[in-house]
């Protein structure tokens, strides 16, 4: 294992990401490091965790996520590195990785973080001095079980699963990406329209299919379906928010 995937709130702006990076290139110089994102909205756990469950399935085998969005470091909540599948988890158990592992749905193998960490005379970055370290040494090779004892996993997440009715699905807007688009949790599927705002509405193939100046519908990268508008904001346009409820016909 040599490949270590970042996702955090952090931000560019206090050197935090580079000082995670430093601790692990100290502990596995040859190691390589990508950035999915440092720009998760801060502590927004369920952002983190649509992202993650979004884009983890590209890197290869073997990649290891640390992943920290953490409002309870220094609390009781459980730092952890796991492994499910073909890949492997560092971070808070708070929620975070809930929705890849489901989607994944492989056996969890999930240990308390309890060697690898550094002396240090604070509990706020847990990020550089917990979840680092451990990465750094696994990338390098050394067994999960070393990290710590084992545990059961604990799925935290609040997540509501869009519901299914004879004639379609009903779901909710959860996030909104820079371009403005809003993403449900009402997963890919064929669907004829959706109905929101007491208005039907049309479900397209593509962005440049879509009617100007009005909502419509994809499926996006996100495999959830999303609602935009062609080259503008649908979120500024229309004043979208999160929890609107919206419905798809089958």
């Amino acid at each position: 294992m040599s490949l270590i995937t970042l996702l955090t709130d952090f931000g560019e702006k206090d050197g935090f990401v580079g000082a995670v990076k430093g601790v692990i290139l100290s502990i596995n110089p040859s190691c390589s490091i990508v950035d999915l994102t440092h720009q998760v909205e801060p502590f927004n756990i369920k952002e983190g965790a649509l992202i993650l469950r979004a884009h983890y399935k590209y890197f290869p085998k073997n990649t290891i996520f640390m992943g920290v969005v953490d409002p309870g470091v220094g609390s009781e909540r459980k730092g952890v590195a796991l492994r499910c599948g073909d890949y492997f988890f560092v971070g808070p158990m708070n929620g975070l990785f809930d929705l890849a592992l489901k989607e994944l749905g492989k056996p969890i193998e999930c240990h308390l973080i309890e060697n690898f960490i550094l002396p240090r005379i604070n509990q706020t970055f847990h990020g550089r001095d917990v979840f680092a370290p451990v990465c750094g040494h696994l990338s390098r090779g050394v067994p999960l079980d070393t990290v710590g004892r084992r545990i059961e996993y604990s799925f935290l997440l609040d997540w509501e699963d869009a519901k299914e009715f004879e004639d379609g699905i009903e779901g909710k807007i959860i996030h909104f990406d820079r371009y403005g688009n809003a993403i449900t949790n009402v997963p890919c599927g064929r669907y004829s329209r959706f109905f929101f705002r007491n208005e039907v509405l049309k479900v397209v193939d593509h962005f440049l299919a879509g009617e100007r100046e009005k909502l419509n519908s994809v499926c996006g990268s996100f495999g959830f379906m999303e609602l935009f508008v062609p080259m503008d904001s649908a979120k500024e346009k229309f004043e979208l928010k999160v929890e609107e409820r919206i419905f798809y016909y089958f």
